[in-house]
């Protein structure tokens, strides 16, 4: 727990820093933008808790003119089974777009790979221990679609296997 609180502090910190480096009459360097979005894709706690935290307050990173855009899962549903997945998604979209904006993404697609799947994870650890099993499933299942292919395209198979996981595990309430 105190890793996690320092990870985060010292992320918070270096977007915070950030923001003094890059306002937007003074867009930021090529190395402080780097240096930013290690920052907000890394696998931790600490990295999604300062991506979010840009990600509400956009403004204060305009001179990094960092790309917010996203379609959260792609063709893949944002919420299979009911579990919530538009956020990991979103911070995944956000690696990705501004990793190809800044001709770094080969570097740097399996980390933010591995902090999608961090995310995932993350998200359904908040769901009942009944079917979490069926979000664990699907996590891995989008996390294996991104890595090999570079987006999540989710088979109806895929979400049948997780639906009996969630079914049993509601059984067992």
């Amino acid at each position: 727990m105190r890793r996690a609180l320092v990870a985060l502090a010292l992320s918070i910190a270096a977007a915070l820093a950030g923001v003094a480096w890059a306002d937007p009459a003074n867009a930021a360097t090529l190395d402080q933008k780097l240096t930013l979005l290690s920052s907000f894709t890394q696998p931790t706690s600490g990295s999604y808790g300062a991506w979010n935290s840009a990600r509400t307050n956009q403004s204060a990173f305009a001179g990094y003119a960092l790309d917010w855009s996203t379609d959260y899962c792609s063709a893949s549903p944002d919420e299979p089974l009911g579990f919530d997945f538009r956020l990991p998604c979103w911070r995944h979209d956000f690696g990705y777009r501004n990793y190809k904006h800044v001709g770094q993404f080969p570097a740097n697609k399996d980390r933010v790979d591995s902090a999608f799947y961090f995310d995932l994870r993350t998200k359904c650890a908040t769901y009942s221990v009944f079917v979490r099993a069926a979000c664990y499933s699907l996590a891995w299942t989008y996390y294996e679609a991104v890595r090999e292919f570079g987006s999540i395209v989710v088979r109806a198979a895929d979400l049948d296997r997780a639906r009996a996981l969630q079914e049993h595990g509601r059984g067992a309430e």
